[in-house]
């Protein structure tokens, strides 16, 4: 009974403040679904290039499954390793202009496995303050030294690499962001942090999880500036699931003998390996070309030059976030109200997250909807 009081005191907590939570299903294809009996246009995903609907990538992931069966069945070391896992960790490789690639299980166990392998008791790691949860979690795991930055701000990460120079000399040093965050869509100054971390000797880890426009990977080729080793995700702009670490051979050669969230889990299943490749070579063609262009032109019509397709409307108390949600929702609109411990308290916002698979009615009704609650985007 001791545990069981304890659990519904915490429930009670999360009750009394407001911020119960529960999983909603979103019965869909691409951003056109039901939630219950409503039909709804979804602003809500991270599907920012529509490609999870792709009639290339749907056909990849079933014929890898007839191929190679639901699940790759143990751990990469073991027999989880199929040729389209290489395969895939190839074309990582050349898209990202590396050496090597490696493919995890999501995108999370990729930032924990990277920041647990590369940290340590002689390592200072030194993160943006509004970095990903994958990457907090990882540099506590890492038992590292954590030196926190003020967002965005390269000066103050100088600062602190001058000062942790003088205090802790001798020890290993690493910076880690995100290239583009996750609730307020803006991107990180990596031209200036590469800069920063080459006249410091530290090594840069760089989460492209929401990079899809032109000018996110803004970090010099292998040779023109610090170490730098890349993360991202296989489940946003390509549609499929999982999460893949890019940089030199060595350095992936020690996640694949280090990390233990690489180690001791089960592969990727073959299908989302194979409908992720297949969204990659999209990516890289004229058609990709075309499709960026598209979000980039959606994302315009919403709030013109905004850097992502992660476009924070920012309300301030949660319970206006929480109605302006369900105001859109009446009107067929799935747009998430995110409110702390998500964001700081008093940031509370409509998330609004851009398609390429998004038409101009759907854009147009997104716009008149905000307009009738008063919301300017």
């Amino acid at each position: 009974m001791v545990w069981r009081e304890w659990i519904d005191s915490q429930l009670d907590e999360v009750r009394g403040a407001g911020r119960w939570r529960h999983n909603r299903a979103f019965d869909g294809y691409g951003p056109v679904g039901r939630v219950g009996a409503a039909a709804v246009v979804s602003f809500a995903s991270n599907d920012y290039l529509g490609l999870s609907a792709h009639p290339v990538v749907v056909a990849a992931a079933g014929a890898a499954a007839a191929r190679w069966g639901t699940g790759a069945t143990a751990s990469r070391l073991i027999v989880g390793t199929r040729p389209v896992h290489e395969e895939l960790e190839a074309e990582i490789a050349d898209w990202t202009g590396t050496d090597a690639a490696l493919v995890f299980s999501s995108g999370y166990t990729a930032n924990v496995g990277v920041m647990a392998t590369f940290g340590g008791p002689d390592v200072t790691v030194f993160s943006d303050e509004l970095n990903h949860a994958s990457i907090i979690d990882g540099c506590r795991l890492s038992r590292s030294s954590i030196r926190v930055y003020r967002h965005c701000d390269a000066s103050h990460l100088d600062g602190l690499l001058i000062d942790a120079a003088t205090s802790a000399p001798g020890g290993r040093r690493l910076v880690v962001t995100d290239s583009v965050f996750s609730m307020d869509g803006d991107v990180a100054p990596l031209v200036e942090l590469t800069r920063v971390c080459a006249r410091h000797d530290a090594l840069l880890v760089v989460d492209d999880a929401h990079a899809v426009l032109d000018g996110h990977r803004a970090v010099p080729a292998a040779g023109e500036g610090p170490d730098v080793v890349r993360v991202g995700t296989l489940s946003k702009a390509l549609g499929a699931l999982g999460g893949w670490v890019a940089g030199s051979t060595p350095a992936v050669d020690l996640l694949v003998n280090r990390a233990r969230s690489f180690i001791f889990t089960t592969g990727l299943s073959p299908a989302d390996a194979a409908a992720a490749l297949a969204a990659l070579r999209v990516v890289r063609s004229p058609e990709g070309d075309g499709l960026v262009g598209r979000l980039r032109a959606a994302i315009d019509r919403v709030r013109p030059g905004h850097p992502s397709p992660i476009i924070p409307i920012v309300l301030g108390g949660e319970d206006r976030a929480v109605d302006a949600a369900a105001a859109l929702l009446e009107r067929g609109l799935l747009v998430p109200a995110v409110r702390p411990p998500t964001v700081p308290a008093g940031t509370s916002r409509l998330r609004v997250a851009m398609s390429a698979a998004h038409t101009d009615e759907d854009i147009d009704r997104l716009q008149e909807a905000l307009a009738g609650l008063g919301v300017t985007p």
